[in-house]
């Protein structure tokens, strides 16, 4: 069980960081530290448990083969399970353990060293009751009492004429037995429930960024902050619990960022109730400049201006878009009452009504050998800027739907076998956007809720 949440929360991340690749990113050195949380269901059925102390516990539980110890009681005894052993979720965090057993006894009757000996088997059940809690060292302890037996039938040697009941003999021996049972469930349980390495395998998991995009040579960083865990509860056949981690991404472009320490002893958890944490990254959309171009062609070419309120027109018959590190520009070829070339530059920013790219901060340069053109184009200015303002924009619906779908795709399945994952996104929030001479990156903040879920058939 260990060793597969541990693989399962390193394929996790690597999901997460093709995920991205997916989309096309290339992410920034200046996008902003994200907290994020994952919670992680644990389900470990009673049969699982039951299997595991099952496996543990031998056949021949208790063996005395001497007659002559104890003060020389004469008396033989072997004990054996004739069932697997039940384990039962109790009221709060214990269980109650069922022993069936098989006892076989042998009893000498005489006296001066001369005896009859007479042999007998029966069988009884052995109850149990184990409370067990999860330490926040990682350590899960258990403390074990016997909780009492029942015959199916009393043990009574047959000698012919005299029957003799061996209750209190064979009783001795039961207590003695449960109390060693006790002990070993409680040790079994303390060796095979001991996550500290696991727990510093998964913390040392993320010691290494991940290469996520060769293309962009981007890399994803994950530094996990602390981890909470729920305190155990049984619920009808299963023990459960939810492991909460709290980590930071961050992501970067170019060299690859510093790895994380490598840890050599593992913090202790937090112990206490997890609320449904939002699962935060920043995925991106790629629009290519000619994409965008393309946009503002269909919107603008052979497009008419009045340029002298209403007594002469300007016509748009090309565009040409650029971006650099901050602005955009259109620069578009004018005829008729202008000949020459008007120049518009803005800061791309997201618009949530519109939920579009539009541009703000426009300013505007007119080219043309006209000195009059020159003299005149205030009107002319003010009435273009207006409609860039009001109609321009990259819309962004189609972009944030396909994000959204993509996410929920991509973890709303079996991851393999035995390792499920479920996301709902409640939110998009394209909040940063970058220009190169190719292509515009939108940053998109996504909140999400993510829950992982392990099937029984691996525990």
């Amino acid at each position: 069980m260990h060793t597969t949440i541990y693989s399962f929360i390193r394929l996790f991340f690597i999901m997460m960081g093709n995920f991205v690749l997916a989309q096309g990113t290339a992410l920034s050195a200046l996008t902003p530290k994200v907290e994020s949380n994952i919670n992680i269901p644990i389900r470990l059925p009673l049969a699982d448990l039951n299997a595991m102390v099952n496996k543990v516990t031998p056949e021949l539980l208790y063996e005395d083969n001497s007659f002559s110890d104890n003060n020389n009681d004469q008396f033989k005894i072997k004990v054996w399970k004739t069932r697997p052993i039940r384990l039962v979720s109790g009221t709060q965090q214990n269980f109650l353990v069922e022993v069936p057993i098989k006892i076989w006894a042998e009893k000498g009757i005489g006296s001066l060293g001369v005896y009859t000996y007479q042999n007998t088997t029966f069988e009884t059940v052995m109850y149990f009751n184990s409370k067990i809690t999860l330490n926040n060292n990682w350590i899960l302890s258990a403390k074990t009492l016997a909780n009492g037996y029942k015959w199916v039938q009393k043990p009574v040697l047959d000698f012919g004429a005299v029957k003799i009941p061996i209750t209190p003999l064979v009783e001795k021996s039961l207590k003695k037995e449960q109390e060693k049972i006790c002990t070993t469930i409680d040790e079994q349980i303390a060796q095979s429930m001991n996550f500290q390495k696991n727990a510093l395998d998964i913390w040392n998991s993320f010691h290494a960024p991940y290469l996520i995009n060769q293309e962009y040579t981007t890399w994803l960083k994950i530094t996990p902050q602390k981890i909470k865990i729920s305190p155990l509860q049984f619920y009808k056949d299963e023990i459960q619990s939810t492991i909460g981690i709290t980590l930071i991404t961050e992501t970067f472009v170019g060299e690859k960022p510093q790895s994380n320490q490598l840890e050599k002893t593992i913090q202790n958890f937090e112990l206490g109730n997890i609320t449904p944490g939002k699962f935060n990254l920043t995925t991106t959309a790629i629009i290519p400049v000619k994409e965008a171009e393309a946009i503002a062609k269909k919107q603008f070419l052979n497009k008419e201006f009045d340029f002298r309120e209403g007594k002469s027109k300007v016509k748009i018959t090309d565009i040409l878009l650029q971006t650099n590190q901050e602005r955009m520009t259109i620069t578009a070829a004018l005829e008729n009452a202008i000949d020459g070339t008007v120049i518009i530059s803005g800061i791309p920013q997201y618009n949530t009504e519109k939920r579009k790219i539009v541009l703000t901060d426009i300013q505007f340069k007119l080219k043309t050998s006209n000195f009059l053109h020159k003299m005149g184009v205030a009107l002319f200015k003010r009435k273009i800027i207006n409609t860039i303002e009001e109609q321009y924009g990259i819309p962004m619906t189609d972009l944030e739907e396909a994000a959204r779908k993509n996410i929920e795709n991509s973890f709303n399945k079996e991851l393999y076998k035995g390792v499920s994952s479920r996301a709902k996104v409640y939110q998009l929030s394209p909040n940063l956007i970058q220009l190169n001479p190719e292509h515009i990156t939108v940053f998109i903040h996504t909140e999400a809720q993510l829950n992982i879920s392990l099937n029984k058939t691996i525990l």
